[in-house]
């Protein structure tokens, strides 16, 4: 079984599965929708092609937790024209939540040459790509290619991705992963139409395990336990 990673990090990114109205939140991990979207930017597909939308989705998703962000509130004011020939306004308010300085590691699993082609997508984009919002373009590389195992053995195996002064500052190394299951809990997060008219998203079943990743992987640098290291 293929897997692809994918490495998520910016200053700022933003999940929401439940957004409506004035008050936009953010997960605190990279939802399965958000995560299809910037894949399809990259590939370059229309938000009504519902087909290739769950080509990606029926790909099997896990999330694993390397830098859990600061969650920041946006107390953000529009204004609308209510009369264009009068110039009369109306504002518009609005909480919109980000992630600051989060890292993750994403993992798709299942069809090889889809995932080939996503990893060749997201290294050159069709699209512009972002992490949740519009605002919240990526920082350094996406793709960490290709790995021959199971979705969940390369999430644990991968070294990891937190800055040096994370590590650092968080002496556990207990790290979270989060992936699609047959049961456990459920979220309002498969994507069935990114349709501007009529956005439409399924359920999906999920599961949480936590492990050391120092324990998962040895190639770790020691002296970081010991507050050295770059």
């Amino acid at each position: 079984m293929n897997t692809l990673l994918i490495r998520l990090a910016a200053p700022l990114q933003s999940w929401g599965a439940d957004s409506k109205f004035t008050r936009r939140s953010s997960r605190r991990e990279p939802t399965k929708s958000g995560v299809v979207g910037l894949c399809a930017c990259a590939l370059g597909i229309r938000r009504d092609d519902d087909s290739a939308i769950a080509r990606i989705a029926a790909l099997e998703f896990g999330v694993r937790i390397d830098q859990l962000g600061t969650l920041l509130r946006d107390y953000h004011v529009a204004h609308k024209s209510e009369f264009w020939e009068t110039g009369k306004t109306d504002p518009f308010v609005s909480e919109r939540y980000y992630l600051s300085d989060a890292v993750f590691l994403v993992g798709l699993s299942g069809e090889p040459r889809l995932l080939e082609t996503i990893d060749s997508a997201l290294k050159a984009p069709k699209l512009p790509v972002y992490l949740g919002r519009r605002s919240c373009p990526p920082s350094g590389r996406l793709s960490l290619g290709l790995r021959e195992m199971s979705l969940i053995d390369a999430l644990r195996s991968e070294d990891w991705l937190a800055s040096d002064w994370y590590k650092r500052r968080h002496k556990a190394t207990l790290l979270e992963i989060i992936c699609d299951a047959e049961t456990g809990a459920v979220i309002q997060d498969l994507p069935l139409s990114f349709n501007q008219e009529c956005r439409r998203y399924g359920l999906r079943a999920t599961r949480r395990e936590t492990f050391d990743i120092l324990s998962a992987n040895t190639s770790h640098d020691p002296f970081i336990e010991l507050g050295g290291g770059a």
